[in-house]
């Protein structure tokens, strides 16, 4: 029902479920993103907690969590939460949770946890291309621009096997990556959809100000 976007039937079906078990931690995660999905954010977090204190193994719920927080830019304790969902190697959805933690860690400034928990997410999935793109740049602020190259190369492939549209990040790492190795063709491909496509994106500015030389 929640799925379906019925809001009232899968409450009706949650006060079901808990009328039959009161302490199941399922139902209680369901109902928190019930609740986020209304903009009942206090309600939510309550929810959430109360089906983490129920099963602390449920990781579906710790990780619901841990997006609530994340969106709440809550980073430090979205990052807690991730990280005990990233360790759980029996949750299905480990690599993206490696993922959510490397971005927690970038709003975090922490730059060598992001970098490893990107490279994680690589590890277990080699498709997810936020991870790909992050570390890509995380190379290039380090100076390592044949990695971030390779990456990048890996980030057109899949792109172009599961038709992911260009977003400004992805058009900026890559002017970054090809104005390394002066590869002006490329670099100006990129720029083009850049202007055409985004012109108000920050990544527009950062890409003025390198033509700029500021």
């Amino acid at each position: 029902y929640y799925e379906a976007d019925d809001m009232a039937g899968a409450r009706r079906h949650i006060n079901n479920a808990l009328a039959i078990n009161s302490r199941s931690s399922e139902a209680y995660n369901v109902q928190a993103l019930v609740h986020q999905r209304e903009g009942d954010t206090e309600l939510a977090d309550a929810a959430f907690r109360r089906a983490i204190s129920l099963d602390r193994s449920n990781s579906r719920a710790r990780n619901n969590y841990a997006a609530f927080l994340f969106n709440q830019q809550r980073f430090e304790d979205a990052y807690d939460e991730l990280q005990v969902v990233a360790n759980d190697t029996s949750y299905e959805g480990r690599a993206v949770a490696f993922e959510n933690l490397g971005r927690s860690a970038l709003r975090l400034g922490r730059m060598e946890d992001a970098e490893r928990a990107f490279e994680r997410a690589l590890q277990l999935n080699s498709n997810l291309y936020v991870s790909i793109l992050e570390l890509a740049q995380l190379r290039i602020n380090s100076g390592d621009f044949g990695s971030a190259r390779t990456l990048y190369n890996q980030y057109l492939t899949t792109r172009e096997f599961y038709g992911i549209p260009h977003t400004p990040r992805s058009l900026w790492i890559g002017i970054q990556v090809e104005n390394h190795f002066q590869n002006q063709n490329l670099v100006e491909g990129y720029a083009r959809i850049l202007t055409a496509l985004y012109q108000e994106s920050p990544e527009y500015q950062l890409y003025q100000n390198l033509t700029n030389g500021n």
